[in-house]
């Protein structure tokens, strides 16, 4: 039974791939901004400041297109650096967060008409959240990284034939720490095939 089931799976793949191969792959490459809530929680804050903030920062990305609804896209996000001021019994303190993303993502295209269509992606993030602190929030100290699923909705629209506008809500996961970047982002940028 094992067997059989291997070959069935082996032969599907293969088949898959021969069509995928069969077909005219198109590639593309992209760029935007990226704005995304970086939020600071310090046990005993007595900080009257708001401990919310949103950040910009960029994206860059590439992919190959393998029919019209079906594509795989890699990327990078750097959402920015973020501080914040904090005040815990009369002594004073700082935390700063550096967060970034790497992830790998299958990509699903629905064209509405012939400029626009929806998107989704699904895949793995690799989130990394360097975090400084000084004063009494140096336990939160530290670089940290984790892998976290990884999924995006938006829209593409076809400027012309080769160049696409995106909008896109991301969601990236959690840091294993939490201080700075949240889960989530708005990215907006524009995309070009080959």
């Amino acid at each position: 039974m094992k067997k059989i089931a291997f070959a069935l799976i082996t032969s599907a793949l293969t088949l898959g791939a021969a069509s995928v191969q069969a077909q005219e792959l198109k590639p593309y490459v992209g760029v935007g901004v990226v704005s995304s809530q970086h939020k600071y929680n310090a046990a005993n804050d007595t900080t009257n400041g708001d401990r919310k903030s949103n950040e910009w920062g960029g994206k860059i990305y590439g992919g190959v297109q393998l029919d019209k609804t079906w594509g795989v896209e890699a990327g990078y996000t750097d959402f920015g650096k973020s501080d914040y001021s904090y005040t815990v019994g009369g002594a004073n303190g700082r935390i700063e967060s550096d967060a970034k993303s790497f992830y790998l993502a299958g990509k699903g295209s629905f064209p509405i008409n012939q400029q626009l269509a929806l998107t989704g992606k699904l895949g793995v993030a690799h989130n990394k959240n360097d975090v400084n602190a000084t004063g009494l929030a140096v336990a939160y100290r530290g670089d940290s990284s984790r892998n976290a699923l990884y999924a995006a909705v938006g829209a593409e629209y076809a400027f012309t034939e080769k160049v696409s506008g995106v909008v896109e809500y991301e969601h990236y996961g959690k840091n294993d720490n939490e201080q700075g970047r949240r889960k989530g982002a708005v990215s907006l940028g524009v995309k070009a095939s080959f």
